[in-house]
């Protein structure tokens, strides 16, 4: 596996070595360095069959965000797939590549090696299960302004309030081998990414396009699984509330917490199963971990249609945005529920 401490421009290969990467001599503006070009063969089974997963990685100070939780996906995909991973390696270079960065992101994309076998099927054997590792680092910023206060004493970014919209795209349902996994397999996602943007597009005059931040996917059995590019948590209240208490009361309450750092220590939150579809993403497992010692432990419980106007506070999450908090959630029916 490659040993770089250099941050490289654009997609370079970690494993098998940089045998098919080649440099191509051209300077970029902004740093002026040499550029890699990457050439990806047709057969890479990532691009032919999904055949692979990936992960995202924050990264601050030169260091990966929960990288502990990374390094279990990397062990945990590994397994599921078939992948053979040196995790710990994978780990310590991807932490070098990190310290360069100082400040971004850094994307990692795993898939099965080309196979003899025509078609679909994989070798039963050593050479089956070979991988073909990629890495991709870009400099951004990461939004670290506000940050909350977890039970552990760790600190998680927490964005501006935005609102949400329920979308009429559906996800797919899994079998328990494939449920939960970051896999390459994510056009469900693409095409409810795309209905966000369209509705964001088509509303431009709106005050819901102007804060609108994320969609609330439903899988193919009708349950509310995540968004777009999180997983989501919630509260509810024993039955619906009138909106102009939920208007005056809950959004206040939500601030407040916020602003005293005992948001996610407030009352009891839910998150749905990802045992049939979704995601289970870094951010919903840090999450669940550090309320599982306090009084209210994060409750795994599906999301309904009537669940929804019962809902008194929702956020998204992911490993790169923190917590997005959100104000209200307009339904299918154009209902909107504020919290």
């Amino acid at each position: 596996m490659i040993d770089k401490t250099s941050v490289p421009n654009g997609w370079v290969c970690l494993y098998p070595q940089d045998s098919s990467l080649t440099k191509d001599n051209s300077v970029t503006e902004d740093n002026r360095s040499t550029s890699q070009t990457v050439t990806v063969s047709l057969d890479n089974r990532g691009l032919a069959y999904g055949d692979g997963f990936f992960t995202t990685m924050g990264v601050i100070d030169g260091l990966i965000l929960w990288s502990d939780y990374h390094y279990q996906r990397l062990v945990s995909h590994a397994d599921a797939l078939q992948l053979n991973i040196n995790s710990e390696d994978l780990l310590a270079v991807l932490q070098l590549y990190a310290q360069q960065l100082e400040q971004g992101m850094l994307k990692l994309v795993v898939t099965r090696a080309t196979q003899d076998v025509r078609g679909y099927g994989y070798t039963p054997s050593a050479n089956g299960s070979d991988c073909e590792i990629w890495l991709k680092a870009t400099v951004m910023r990461v939004s670290t302004a506000l940050q909350l206060p977890l039970p552990d004493g760790s600190l998680v970014p927490i964005q501006p309030h935005a609102s949400a919209v329920c979308l009429s795209s559906q996800i797919a349902c899994l079998p328990p081998t494939l449920a939960g996994l970051k896999s390459l397999n994510r056009l469900d996602n693409v095409l409810a990414s795309g209905e966000l943007q369209q509705i964001k597009s088509e509303a431009l005059a709106s005050k819901l396009a102007v804060t609108l931040g994320e969609g609330l996917l439903r899988d193919m059995s009708g349950q509310w699984v995540e968004g777009t590019m999180s997983n989501v948590f919630y509260q509810l209240a024993d039955k619906p509330i009138s909106e102009s208490k939920k208007s005056s009361n809950s959004h206040e309450v939500g601030d407040s917490s916020l602003a005293q750092g005992h948001y996610l220590t407030s009352g009891q939150w839910y998150t749905p199963s990802m045992t049939q579809s979704g995601v289970a993403g870094i951010m919903r497992q840090v999450i669940i971990d550090a309320l599982s010692t306090t009084q209210y432990p994060v409750v795994i419980r599906s999301l309904s249609d009537e669940d929804l106007p019962r809902v008194t506070q929702l956020f998204f999450c992911n490993a790169l945005r923190g917590i997005m908090p959100m104000t209200s959630l307009t339904l299918l029916s154009g209902d909107v529920v504020d919290f």
